[in-house]
């Protein structure tokens, strides 16, 4: 069975349109990378967990915030990734101050074969971004979420 994963596609009206919130991994691997390399808040989940209270909690775990209300969450289904985790996202308006962002951490022996562990964010930064940057920003086997938000949009 694959590995299965969760998360929320936040978005927001602008006067450009809408505005998605993604997030940057945290930690030396991803350090120079930026397009193609930002990810929806999302987290894993286990079998029999429901994959929506995941997401939620995994938001809060990357963001140190509460999403916004969801109980108006739309379901954008699942995509399966090149690595063959399957994603479930659901689409949910809201605003964020990403400012203000506290993520939680993860530890890793860094750098590689020295013994020494080091201690890391598991997001760096988030940002808001257009559809037309998230897609160049946003990871590719992410991508078909943002063209099912705008489906839904139309």
């Amino acid at each position: 069975m694959p590995k299965m994963s969760a998360g929320l596609l936040v978005y927001r009206r602008s006067d450009g349109g809408i505005e998605v919130l993604l997030v940057h991994p945290g930690g030396p691997y991803w350090v120079k990378r930026d397009d193609g390399a930002w990810s929806l808040p999302k987290g894993e989940y286990e079998p029999g967990e429901d994959p929506l209270e995941a997401a939620v909690r995994e938001f809060a775990e990357e963001l140190g915030s509460e999403p916004p209300d969801r109980s108006d969450a739309v379901s954008l289904g699942q995509l399966r990734q090149p690595s063959g985790k399957v994603v479930s996202a659901w689409a949910l308006e809201g605003d964020l101050d990403v400012s203000e962002i506290r993520s939680n951490t993860f530890e890793m022996e860094w750098p590689p074969r020295s013994g020494r562990t080091g201690e890391f964010p598991e997001v760096d930064r988030a940002a808001w971004f257009d559809l037309s940057a998230a897609r160049r920003k946003l990871l590719r086997g992410q991508v078909g979420f943002l063209d099912r938000l705008e489906e839904l949009q139309a």
